[in-house]
């Protein structure tokens, strides 16, 4: 996103979506640094959460017990290093429920870093690290840690809403049954869908030709990952022209066109 509004890229693809609108006003963890000229193309749809899993070792089935019991985890997740959203929300996850390295430290325990969530989970199912804090759950990376035997620890409500009410970020239920062995359902950390950015003076007509791309030609993408259920896939297919034009950014004139002109986006938007 910063490449783009420096003019060093002209179009960036990031996750999750509802992170991105404190990036026009340079909030939360774009703060100090603006970037009003950011616009939207498309929303890709993925359904996404982060989760926290643990080793059953250690007894930890709740943020409670966690909290209570002082285990000397070894967490696996990723840099909070002022432009990775995963490691953003990560630290944000652990700050909503009263924890952060400092404290899993003085358990006895580490926080292991890396940049990408198949380098935590790796970790993690290979038994380098005995607790994971992580997204793209729909990745075989997080089956083999649960099949492995972690855990998925439930995020508390309350944090949720902290979450919610601090940073705009949302929660998102997790249908029971979702991992094998995970009988509930529960809410968790949102980490859904890709946004297309572009800056503002894009000329209307490439944003426009951008836009016709993904939406008439969505059948090209969708088939790349039809051989895997939409559930399992890291978008999810069929895409709906409808739900590409609702993005978390405004829209840029080319595209905001072109949903309007094919009958995408209400007239009244």
């Amino acid at each position: 996103m910063q490449a783009v509004f420096d003019g060093e890229a002209e179009m960036c693809v990031v996750t999750p979506t509802c992170a991105l609108p404190p990036a026009l006003t340079g909030q939360g963890l774009f703060a100090g640094n603006p970037m009003p000229s950011l616009r939207a193309i498309a929303t890709i749809p993925q359904d996404d959460r982060m989760l926290l899993a643990i080793d059953p070792s250690f007894g930890v089935r709740t943020m409670a017990e966690l909290r209570d019991k002082r285990p000397p985890i070894r967490l696996a997740t990723s840099w909070d290093n002022g432009y990775n959203l995963i490691g953003y929300a990560a630290a944000k996850f652990l700050a909503a429920h009263g924890l952060n390295e400092e404290t899993i430290r003085s358990w006895g325990g580490e926080v292991i870093y890396s940049e990408r969530p198949e380098q935590s989970l790796e970790r993690a199912w290979t038994g380098r690290a005995n607790a994971v804090l992580q997204e793209a759950i729909m990745m075989p990376w997080w089956r083999k840690v649960i099949e492995a035997g972690m855990v998925v620890v439930p995020a508390e409500g309350q944090a949720l809403k902290r979450l919610e009410q601090d940073l705009g970020w949302p929660s998102r239920l997790l249908e029971a049954n979702y991992f094998e062995g995970q009988s509930e359902s529960m809410d968790a950390m949102d980490f859904s869908d890709f946004l297309l950015v572009v800056r503002a003076d894009l000329p209307e007509d490439v944003a426009y030709l951008l836009t016709w791309c993904l939406v008439e030609r969505r059948a090209v993408l969708e088939a790349q990952f039809s051989h895997v259920p939409s559930k399992w896939s890291p978008v999810n297919y069929p895409f709906d022209p409808r739900k590409m034009a609702q993005t978390s950014l405004p829209l840029h004139p080319g595209a905001d066109r072109f949903y309007r002109e094919n009958g995408h986006l209400d007239p009244e938007a």
